[in-house]
Parts: C-alpha cells; sequence; structure tokens
C-alpha cells in the first residue's frame, strides 16, 4: 500500500554521518577548483565570489526552514492524531458497557487488547504485523457489532457503532500520517543537492584566496547536518531520538487495565 523511500534503508546515524562527509568534499572539490580556476585565468573577481555564496547560503536557509516546516507539521499531525485516537477508544470502550452481555464483555476484552496492539506497533518491527492485528481486530469488532444491532437496534447500540467506526476511520488516518504523509524524496535530494553546490561555491571562494578555514568550515557542515538530520527525524517519527509521544495511549492502556 505504501512505498518506503530508498533513504529509509538507512539508519538515522548514517545519514547524519554521509551528510558531514559529502559537504565537506563538496567544499574541498569547490576549493580546489577554485584554485586551479584563479592559477589558470587568474582575475580579481573574489569579491563576486562572495555576493554568490552569500546568495547561495541564504537560499539554503530558506529551503532548509521551508522543508523543515512541512515535516514539523507532519510531525504534528501525528501527534494530534495519537491524542484523538485514545479519546475515541476511550469513548467506544464505555459505550460498549451498554452493550448487551455477552457482547459488551467480550467487546471491551478486543478494545483492550487492540490498545495494547497499537503500542506494540512502536517496537522494532513489529509495524506490519500490528497493522494486520489491528485490522483483524476491527473485524472481530464489527462482527459483534452486527450481531448486536440484529438483536437490539436501539439508540445507544448506534452511538457504540459510530464510536467503532470512527476509531476504524482514526486507523487509517494514522496510517497515512506516518508511512503516506511524508516529505516528497525529491525535495529532500533537491535540498540535499543545493547544500553539496552551496559548499562548492564556499571552497571556490577560499581557493581564491588560497586558505582554508578547516575549522569554519566545518561548524558550517555540522550546522547544516543537523538540521538536515532534524528533518529526517521528524519525517521518520517513531524510529530515532524523536518520536512523536504516546502517553495519551499509554494512560490510556493503564486505565482499562483496572477498568470493569
Amino acid at each position: 500500500m505504501f512505498e518506503s523511500q530508498p533513504i529509509d534503508n538507512l539508519p538515522i546515524w548514517s545519514v547524519y554521518l554521509l551528510a558531514v562527509i559529502f559537504l565537506f568534499l563538496a567544499a574541498e572539490i569547490g576549493f580546489r577548483l577554485g584554485g586551479f580556476v584563479q592559477k589558470r585565468w587568474p582575475d580579481q573577481a573574489e569579491a563576486g565570489v562572495g555576493t554568490v555564496v552569500g546568495a547561495a547560503l541564504a537560499l539554503l536557509g530558506f529551503l532548509l526552514a521551508f522543508i523543515t516546516g512541512i515535516a514539523l507539521e507532519n510531525f504534528n499531525a501525528r501527534r494530534q492524531l495519537v491524542v484523538l485516537e485514545a479519546d475515541v477508544i476511550g469513548t467506544t470502550y464505555l459505550r460498549a458497557g451498554y452493550l448487551p452481555s455477552p457482547y459488551n464483555v467480550e467487546s471491551r476484552i478486543l478494545l483492550r487488547e487492540y490498545v495494547d496492539i497499537r503500542l506494540n506497533a512502536l517496537k522494532p518491527g513489529n509495524l506490519m504485523d500490528a497493522i494486520a492485528s489491528s485490522e483483524k481486530t476491527h473485524n472481530d469488532l464489527w462482527r459483534l457489532a452486527e450481531g448486536v444491532v440484529k438483536e437490539s437496534p436501539t439508540p445507544t447500540t448506534a452511538l457504540y457503532i459510530s464510536s467503532l467506526n470512527e476509531m476504524i476511520d482514526i486507523h487509517s488516518q494514522r496510517l497515512q500520517a506516518e508511512l503516506g504523509f511524508r516529505v516528497p524524496q525529491v525535495l529532500i535530494l533537491g535540498l540535499f543537492l543545493v547544500g553539496l553546490l552551496t559548499m562548492v561555491l564556499i571552497g571556490v571562494h577560499d581557493g581564491y584566496r588560497e586558505k582554508h578555514n578547516v575549522l569554519a568550515l566545518i561548524m558550517v557542515i555540522l550546522i547544516i547536518s543537523v538540521v538536515f538530520l532534524l528533518i529526517i527525524e521528524l519525517d521518520r517519527s517513531n524510529v530515532g531520538l524523536l518520536q512523536v509521544p504516546q502517553g495519551a495511549l499509554i494512560e490510556l492502556q493503564q486505565q482499562l487495565k483496572t477498568a470493569p
């Protein structure tokens, strides 16, 4: 259903390391290229190169801010969906208590298990199994709901079915938010390409002066790489250091353990 991006196959730490290495190599290539051109065709256009470097850095900063905003917006949407899902599951659990026996007991058992499944999905390698288990639980709950409707088609039953339907819909919304709504791969690659070309320009500028401030260069590279890493972290939530808070579901899990 969802296609993974090629960069997803790389660990988070390796993305940062590769960004640092490639950006430094780009600056070094630019430095050598600038020195070669200046020796071969000397001119006095260093000031012009500095202006171009400033413009390139400004454009890179704008792109970093723009794409970070997209990734942050997606991250916040995932966080809000977790809270919404916990609220809907809790409401469905409460309304299940009004169902006739044995549907009320069986439905509440399935809902407790459902919360456990949602949280187990966060463990490495459990995502696809958790999705399959969630959808199986949906089918089991819906089958019970159909039995209730046939036996007792009351307004209270209708409220329960409405909550159950909303719970299933949120499952689809969370799947889309986690796996479908990603920062487009072309934007990430384009951002990295702009970063590489900017570092080449910085290297060319240093080549005109035949001096290379390595410390300042490394600091710029580390800063750009950190922002690039944050974009990847926000885009691949729940697999790195920056994860979508699951406090609402965890709190619900604890409440359901003591609930009747």
